[in-house]
Order: structure tokens, then sequence, then C-alpha cells
């Protein structure tokens, strides 16, 4: 028997469908149910690759005598975070003040006649266990505390309200100075600079803020450069590259970058392949970035990329070892105990793959193999044809003749599945815009500087559907299920959309036009598409009271807590730090000034948060850079061509066919332009110049 979530598109909801729990969908006939029968809602976040949440959904979520007590004594709603990132944030804010820390599944009690919460966790486990207590006990507690204390209850909810209001208006300003930029630039360098136990994440927003930083020429306790190729290979080397068929995992579970969970998210594989083409095109040119970025759009293009054009979610951390597994085992697609590869390998092959990678008989993870390169420098043939030869186990065919590997949709699909390797991890198949933007500009990026035609037309494929098929009845909508647009789209998805376009618009000088790559004339479909969305961003979600933007749209927001404006960076970009970049480049593409005030005012909005917790909003950093060292370059498809492949990160790029006479390009710092450039080697030192105007 199924419950609710059975109608559900989301795969995380689908998959509790068949609960014992009689869940409901996060909407107003729930909220209203709740409030009626006086029922404290139990909301729990999570979303589909989540391990901890697929571990909950088979333990407490399935439970008979839980779902008993839950379903007289609460009201259980789901929430799929990729869906609502809106809601998530919120409750997620709320739990981090209740307890300190949060995470997912996030499991938090709310009270139905306002939606404030009162208590809240992550895992549960049926029984009391890893120093958390028993979820039958604890729900037994929560409504007894919910019914007979409700003196301390009204005092405790009004103490997180006025905390979450408050974090929601911030206050005060300061001064967008060249000192604020250096601090941001010092406290975040600082946050890939050291290694603390416990897991290692990506955090490109940090990273590439730290990249930008290099270029400056001030007083430092962190070495940017070294902080940022050593982020770089361990994202390139490291366990959390898939070395065999290519994507990233979510993060690893140790600080050598060694073990990852192994879910592969979109939004990673965005942010790292633009991350590690502004490696490359800063000057540090290890062989490894190159094949981390050409091996991740392969993955892209032979799993992730549906037949109309968008980029798929997220790949599962577990998968089913055979048809016939009750539970999937985590990692289980990737890993290769000993015995497998003495099998598989010459001799003289394996010993050559031990020298390269760290493959022992003990393994890395549960008595097998995760695969970790020794050194960055390019393989050799030998090495090659071993990694093929592990892709062809894996997925039955070598990777020279497998175009495209479908996709499993949930489990049953994969159980029954004709597979001739091994039972792939799901994949959960919705086009989110944000994640879609995030991969879009990767590629974009990726594309300017080696120039590959595959990354082009994938970026486009996405970019073009995204176009064609989000907007319903004028407005832009974040998510697609089998063609049906879902969701209004929030403030992510303007940000990082518009950024996409942006970005698209720069590379369009180096578009393939027959055998090899040609700089064409302007073409400035891509900016008037920006422009069109972002005209809508700040139709819908500009705060004209407190500056910045709104995480959703007015008319989206009635059954929320909060109105909240997203400024902190988590595994992606915070909305409003892109915003804000994006608005400076605008201002310096149409020359148009009121994106220029608007960019100004969204960063004095948030420049005190800047200023007490810099290490929480790098993005807002990159857009303050933006900001006060902006460069608008004018000149010729060749000298762009050239330029645009080099590391110059505050500088945009316009097609001039009508310079002055002996005028290779112009230089506008800002407001301010320099004389005109009469030679190429004159206008580089003009552009280089431009982009370090912070000293001392």
């Amino acid at each position: 028997m199924t419950n609710r979530l059975a109608q559900s598109q989301s795969l995380y909801l689908y998959k509790h469908a068949e609960n014992p729990i009689d869940w409901w969908p996060w909407c107003d006939e729930a909220l209203a149910t709740a409030k009626t029968e006086d029922k404290p809602i139990f909301l729990s976040i999570g979303y589909s690759s989540c391990h901890w949440c697929t571990v909950m959904e088979g333990e407490a979520f399935s439970n008979e005598a839980i779902a008993q007590f839950m379903n007289a004594n609460f009201l259980p709603i789901k929430v799929d975070r990729e869906e609502r990132p809106d809601i998530d944030s919120i409750y997620m804010q709320a739990l981090q003040m209740m307890t300190g820390q949060g995470g997912w599944p996030l499991n938090i009690f709310l009270s139905p006649d306002d939606l404030v919460p009162f208590y809240g966790g992550t895992y549960f486990p049926v029984e009391p266990r890893y120093g958390r207590p028993g979820f039958l006990q604890l729900l037994q507690s929560i409504r007894r505390f919910y019914d007979v204390e409700k003196g301390k209850l009204q005092t405790f909810k009004e103490e997180i309200l006025g905390h979450l209001q408050q974090a929601a208006v911030l206050s005060g300003a300061q001064q967008l100075s060249d000192d604020l930029l250096k601090l941001g630039l010092e406290k975040n360098t600082r946050v890939i600079s050291s290694v603390t136990p416990g897991p290692s994440f990506p955090m490109i927003p940090y990273s590439s803020l730290a990249l930008r930083g290099t270029r400056f020429d001030f007083a430092t306790e962190y070495q940017a450069h070294q902080a940022c190729t050593q982020r770089g290979l361990d994202l390139a080397m490291g366990g959390i590259y898939d070395h065999v068929a290519g994507g990233f995992h979510r993060y690893t579970v140790d600080t050598t970058w060694t073990v990852p969970h192994f879910e592969k998210m979109l939004y990673d594989n965005g942010q790292i392949v633009e991350y590690l083409a502004d490696l490359w095109s800063a000057g540090i040119q290890k062989p490894v970035f190159e094949k981390a970025i050409a091996g991740t759009c392969q993955w892209l293009k032979r799993e992730m990329t549906s037949p109309e054009g968008f980029f798929y979610a997220a790949q599962d951390a577990d998968n089913f070892t055979t048809p016939t597994a009750v539970e999937p085992e985590e990692g289980e697609f990737y890993v290769w105990n000993y015995s497998q590869l003495e099998q598989l390998l010459t001799p003289s092959e394996l010993a050559e793959f031990q020298e390269q990678f760290t493959v022992t008989l003990e393994g890395n993870f549960e008595s097998h193999n995760v695969l970790q390169r020794r050194y960055s420098e390019e393989l050799s043939e030998t090495l090659e044809t071993v990694l093929a030869k592990l892709f062809e186990v894996r997925y039955g065919s070598p990777p020279d003749t497998l175009v495209t590997f479908p996709p499993a949709r949930n489990n049953q699909e994969a159980k029954t599945g004709n597979w001739s390797g091994r039972i792939p991890p799901v994949t959960d198949t919705k086009m989110i815009v944000a994640w879609n933007s995030l991969m879009i500009s990767g590629l974009a990026k990726a594309y300017t500087i080696f120039t590959q035609p595959e990354y082009w037309q994938l970026a486009t494929g996405a970019a073009n559907f995204i176009l064609e098929h989000q907007w319903v009845e004028e407005r832009f909508h974040r998510l697609n299920y089998n063609s049906q647009p879902s969701v209004l789209s929030q403030s992510e998805d303007y940000a990082l959309f518009i950024k996409a376009l942006l970005d698209l618009h720069q590379a369009v000088v180096q578009v393939e036009t027959g055998e090899k790559s040609k700089p064409v004339s302007t073409c400035n479909f891509w900016l008037e598409k920006a422009i069109k969305v972002q005209a809508e961003f700040d139709e819908f979600l500009w705060s004209l009271e407190l500056g910045g933007y709104y995480n959703t749209a007015s008319d989206s927001s009635d059954d929320l807590l909060v109105r909240e404006r997203s400024y902190i960076d988590n595994a992606t970009p915070s909305a409003n730090g892109v915003a804000i970049a994006n608005l400076v480049r605008l201002a310096l593409l149409t020359e148009d000034l009121q994106y220029l005030d608007r960019a100004e005012q969204a960063l004095q909005a948030f420049s005190s948060v800047m200023n007490q917790s810099p290490q929480a909003c790098p993005s807002l950093f990159t857009a303050l850079d933006w900001y006060r060292n902006s460069t608008l370059i004018r000149s010729t498809a060749d000298q762009i061509t050239d330029l645009i492949s080099q590391y110059f990160p505050a500088s945009v790029y316009k097609l001039e066919t009508k310079l002055p006479e002996d005028t290779v390009g112009l230089v506008c710092q800002g407001l301010n332009c320099k004389p005109p450039a009469r030679t190429t080697e004159q206008l580089l030192v003009q552009v280089k110049k431009s982009q370090t105007r912070v000293s001392g």
C-alpha cells in the first residue's frame, strides 16, 4: 500500500511512497490539516542521493510501530530540498541555532499554528545508538512536551523566531573598500589552506576566491597560489575523482582525499570543471587538470545528458551488487578488490598500476581499493589501457564505443535492467536550472581554454533547453520532470542561469566555424537573453526595502516562516554573491549604470556580515572584486581570442569592429578608460594592470 508520495515526480519523495508513515508533500492542505487537528508537524527534508536519508527511509520510516505513533500524533511532511531549497534553508538555519550543527536528513518539528520549529535533528536510529535517542521514544517525548509544556514551548518558539527574523534583515553598512576585499581574501584563503580533521569538501567558492587573490600583491600569511594549486591536485588526483569513467564524487570522508561518499552531484562537477579550467588559464597547467576536465565532460555526455539536451541532477552513492539484492551497497560500482585486479591485468600492468595509483592487497575501503593517483604527470599508454579494462568491467563496453549509458531511474530499473557490466547507481533525472547553469558555466570556461567543440555543444544544448522549456505564463520555473516545468524559480536559478548566459556570451568568439576554431562576428544572443532574465529577476525577487535578492518571489512566499536573502556559500555559491557579480558584468556590457547602482546597493546590504563573518560568504567577496576591479576590454576577435584564454577574472570582453585607426583595443577600468592601445603588447600590459588595482 502506498501513501500520498506515490504521486510525486520527485525521486526522493517517491522513494518514501511505500513507507507506512502517512506522508504529505508540503502543500496548503497539509498545513491546514495540521492546524485543524492540532498536530505538530514532523518535517523531514532530504534529497535522493543522500546516504543517511536512504538509511533512515529503510529503518525508522519503514517501522510499523513508529509509523502508527507518528500517524496518530503528528502530521508528517516530506520535502525534497532540491525542489524547495527555500524551505530547507529556513529550517536548516533553525536547526543550527538549536543544535549548533546541521545536515541531512533534516528532521524538525514545527508548531502547526505558525510553522515555528521547536525541536530538530538529523539522522535518528530506530533504537538508541551512536549517542542518539531511539526515534519512537523521541516522538513520544516531543508529543508529551507539546501537550504539557505550553509555556516553555511558546518561550522557545519566540526565541527561535526572533533569531530567524533578525538574521533575515541584517543591519549596518560598511565601506566597500580595498581593506574589506583584503579581509575577505585573507580569511577565505585560510579556509582552503588549513587541514582540519574530518571530511574534505571541494569548497569551490572559497578556492575560486583565493585564486582571484593570487593576482594581488599584499602581505598575507597564506600562500594562495600554493593553496589553490594543491586544491586542484587534491581534486584531480584524489579518490573524489572517478579515474575510470570521469566525474567527481560529493566529498571524501578523510583529510587525504582518498575515500569518497560516492554520490555524484551535477553542481559539484560544474564548479570543479570551471575551477580547474581557471587554474589552467592562470598558468597552473598540470596535465592531470586537463585530463580530469575531459573525463568529466565525457561522463557528462555519456551518463548525465538527456536526449533533450539538459543535464540530470545526480547519481546515487549506492548500487545493487546483484538483481536479487535486498539493499544496495555503498560504492560497489566504483571500487576494486585486489584479486579482481590480479585476474584482469597482466603482472607488468598491475605493477605499473600500483606505482601510479594507491592499490594494495588490503585496500583502503572495506577491503577494496578506491583509486587515487600518486603523481600528476600524463599517464602512460599502459595505464590508459588498464583504465580502459576497468571501464569495460564496470560498463560492459570499452570506453571508445560506449557513447551513451542509459540511466537507471529507480531501484526497480536498476535491478531489472539488462546491464552487461555492473549494476549502476540510480540516476535522478530531473532537471534543475541552478545546477544545469553551474555545469554550463564550467563547460563555457573549459571551451574558452581548450576549444573542444563538444564542450560548447553540451553547454548550449542545456542552455537552449532551459530557454525553450522553463517559462510558463511568462514565469521562469526551476525544475523539469518528464518535459513538464515545475516550481517557480528561486534566486539561485535566476542568478546562476544569468551567469551561465553571460559566460556563453563571452565564449562565443571562439565558436567552431569549420575545421578549426575561428573568431566569428559578435553575437549578442546570449547577452540579450541574460538581460531579459535579469529583468524578471529584478521584478519578482529584488528587495526594495533592504537591497539584495530574496530567495523566492513575493507571490510564492506565503507559506514561508521568513523571507530570506541567501548570502552564505554552501555546496553551491550564494545567489546574492553571483547575482551582484552579474550586475557588474551587465553594467559593463550594456553601459547601463542602473545595474551598477543595484550592485552597489546589494553589496551595502550585506557589507556588515561581510565584515563580521567574511569566511561565510566568499561569493560576496568575488562580487566585491568585480565591483572594485571590473574591466571592460573592447577589441577585435583575434585579440579577444588570445586574451580570453588567460586569467583575467574581473574582465569582460566586447567585440568591436570599428576601433579608432591604429588601435588594437580599448581598456576601461570601471568608469575610467585608458589611452587606446596601439599594439598587442600595450593592450596586454593595460589589461594586466587593470586586474591588480588593489595593492599594499
